[in-house]
């Protein structure tokens, strides 16, 4: 009998990813969306599979390389998708029974998101056009509407004019002087109407159950509003006829708003929405409003309750919070919620007299779909499963398993299953936090073994009972494997995830640090004298910090990482405002304390050998950021060594090009291996 292995950064290549349920009205069919690597062509073949209702079989459905955003028309005879066609993304149909898929959309910069109309004519589609505003004077001439066949040497160079601050975007690039705005498509014939236009960006949308109007979200100035709206960070929530007329708005520019959805009388529309009150740390909370417009009441009376997924993993990128979710009677509004290391399914009164979870435990659900009966299908990873489709019953509470995604190949291997524990740290606080053994773990012939502490990015994210790939390469190496969720983290209430805005370094690091002594403590096989960091994005900037503030680490690996507050406020895209949202200034009225925060001021204190990964077209955390730190470094003598992977976001890790992810992670492992 085979002995059975812990994880490799090459299985990457074996994982299978599962997401986008929807099920049909007419016979309870699911689909979904299958994700796997195409590691000779170094990304992703995304192709869209079909359940039967009764489980029983599970085949595929279409046959492109990036089909997704699976939706079944109201009636269930037609399987709407999205596939590029002649270089852009556009949408598709595909008859219930199968068959060919034929193009429907035909918009110039592609079709985005979309919502099918409740009779099923029409399709309300999100798309990029020129701007009506003299802000489409910054138009980036350097896009990619050439075709690839086209020579940048025949193309005479031209310059880039930007007036917007907010002129660039990680994972998009500069801005190409377009906006997002809605179009009505008819599903016949593809000919589509656009129904909103101007400088501005649609957001959310939704049409009402009588297909007569629709809802949106946007931030529109005003007549007479002088206020650049990239400095806000507002969105509010809109009303209008189903050809855009009549529009109405029913917040006060105060909101940030996100997804909605409409009663199924149409007299309400429930929507996630951050009222601002804590800026970028204010909790996402779900509210009911009058479709006519009105008072605005907050259903999640637990004011520390989040609404949404907030759980980091190394396994999904980009997938959002499904929207909120009536009941048939509209009576309750179902959603997922984020707290204490989980993200599950709670019901909330639609009169505003409490919730109820339905779906807990340790896990991490991240999608959530009707079937239609009362039920749902939902999509559920935990530290052992990278994720699954269920069944799941509200009344009896029962699940079923519909998909095993990943059975076969991971039932090869041994994983480590992580053990929570509680830090109580030096000034009161509350941490929840893991740790995981090394695969094959024997008390008795182990001895010490060496640790790693990982720090998660955000800081307004969550590690929790998900899987992560990252956490079980190290354990399979022969490393145990720390995580926290320090302050400043969501999933514990509004004063926890608050507390660090301001005092970056300050409580958030000695959380870090009270956490190892803790498992140094309570853990005896833990060796003191072998101990690593690593963290990515803000888990970077607390790497840096922590090896510019203690010699106890021995080796340490700082991704996609902030050094320098002051330089970050000018070249990040979201810089001037997270800057002064999170540390509490500008650049050029707050220096002092900008530098204060900043760990390349600690530079010459840093000791502990230090691995940079960074990828080349992050513009979250810009490159600059790792070569300033490496060139302080290296002028300093330390040991240091800057990794550069080309083509990358600020997403690398998740969804990054394969062969880079495995990199990355072999970087990661190779640079402990070294110093540990």
């Amino acid at each position: 009998m085979n002995q059975k292995r812990g994880l490799t950064a090459e299985d990457l290549y074996r994982f299978v990813w599962v997401g986008a349920p929807d099920v049909s009205p007419a016979d309870g069919r699911i689909v979904y969306t299958q994700r796997t690597v195409n590691e000779a062509r170094d990304g992703y073949v995304t192709r869209i599979r079909a359940i039967s209702a009764d489980g029983r079989t599970d085949k595929f459905f279409t046959s492109g390389e990036e089909d997704g955003s699976p939706a079944w028309s109201p009636d269930g005879k037609t399987l709407a998708f999205t596939r590029k066609h002649e270089g852009k993304r556009q949408i598709w149909l595909l008859p219930a029974s199968g068959g060919e898929a034929e193009v429907l959309t035909d918009l110039p910069d592609g079709a985005g998101s979309y919502r099918w109309s409740p009779d099923g004519s029409k399709l309300l589609v999100s798309s990029q056009t020129d701007a009506e505003s003299e802000e489409s004077d910054a138009k980036d001439r350097n896009d990619d509407d050439r075709s690839e066949n086209d020579s940048d040497k025949d193309k005479p160079l031209t310059e880039t004019v930007i007036d917007r601050i907010r002129y660039k975007g990680d994972g998009s690039g500069l801005w190409n002087g377009k906006r997002s705005h809605l179009y009505v498509v008819d599903a016949a014939s593809g000919e589509a109407q656009p129904i909103t236009s101007g400088g501005f960006d649609v957001g959310s949308f939704a049409w009402s159950p009588d297909g007569s109007r629709i809802a949106f979200t946007a931030y529109i100035p005003e007549d007479g509003d002088e206020t650049d709206p990239d400095l806000l960070l507002i969105s509010d929530l809109y009303v209008a006829d189903a050809d855009g007329g009549n529009r109405r708005k029913l917040t006060g520019s105060d909101w940030s708003v996100g997804q909605m959805s409409w009663s199924p009388d149409g007299n309400r529309i429930a929507f996630f929405a951050s009222d601002r009150s804590y800026h970028n740390a204010t909790l996402t909370r779900l509210y009911l409003i009058s479709a006519e417009g009105g008072e605005i009441a907050c259903l999640t009376g637990d004011r520390d309750l989040l609404v949404g997924n907030l759980v980091v993993g190394d396994m999904r990128a980009g997938l959002g919070s499904p929207d909120p979710i009536f009941a048939e009677d509209g009576s309750s509004v179902y959603a997922l919620f984020t707290g204490q290391g989980s993200a599950g399914v709670a019901r909330f009164a639609a009169d505003g007299s409490g919730h109820e979870v339905l779906l807990g435990g340790d896990r991490d659900v991240y999608q959530l779909t009707p079937d239609h009966k009362g039920g749902f299908v939902v999509a559920i990873s935990d530290p052992l499963n990278p994720g699954d489709l269920y069944r799941f019953s509200p009344g009896s509470r029962e699940e079923f398993r519909l998909t095993d995604a990943n059975g076969d190949w991971l039932g090869e291997h041994e994983l480590s299953a992580p053990e929570s524990f509680r830090v109580e740290t030096r000034d009161g606080w509350k941490v929840q936090a893991w740790i995981m053994k090394p695969v094959g773990f024997d008390a008795e012939k182990a001895g010490k073994v060496p640790t790693i502490l990982e720090i998660h990015g955000g800081p307004h994210m969550m590690y929790g009972h998900t899987f992560m790939h990252e956490f079980q390469l190290l354990a399979s190496k022969g490393y145990a494997v720390v995580f926290a969720n320090p302050r400043g983290g969501h999933g514990y209430g509004q004063e926890f995830v608050n507390a660090c805005r301001g005092d970056y370094g300050g409580g958030d690091y000695r959380d870090l640090m009270d956490t190892v002594d803790h498992a140094l403590a309570h853990y005896d096989f833990i060796d003191e004298s072998r101990l690593g960091v690593t963290g990515g994005s803000y888990g970077g900037f607390m790497t840096n910090w922590i090896v510019g503030h203690t010699d106890r680490f021995k080796a340490a690996v700082t991704q996609r990482s902030i050094s320098n507050w002051l330089s970050f406020y000018g070249v990040s895209d979201i810089g001037f405002f997270f800057t002064e949202d999170q540390i509490g200034g500008d650049a050029w009225q707050d220096t002092e304390l900008l530098w204060k925060h900043s760990p390349i001021a600690y530079v010459q204190q840093v000791r502990t050998p230090l691995l940079i990964l960074h990828g080349e077209q992050d513009l979250r955390c810009p490159i600059e950021q790792a070569e300033q730190l490496f060139t302080a470094l290296k002028r300093l003598g330390r040991k240091t060594r800057l990794v550069r992977f080309p083509g990358a976001s600020h997403d690398l890790s998740r969804g990054g090009h394969p062969s880079l992810r495995v990199a990355r992670l072999s970087h990661i492992a190779g640079w402990m291996d070294d110093y540990l």
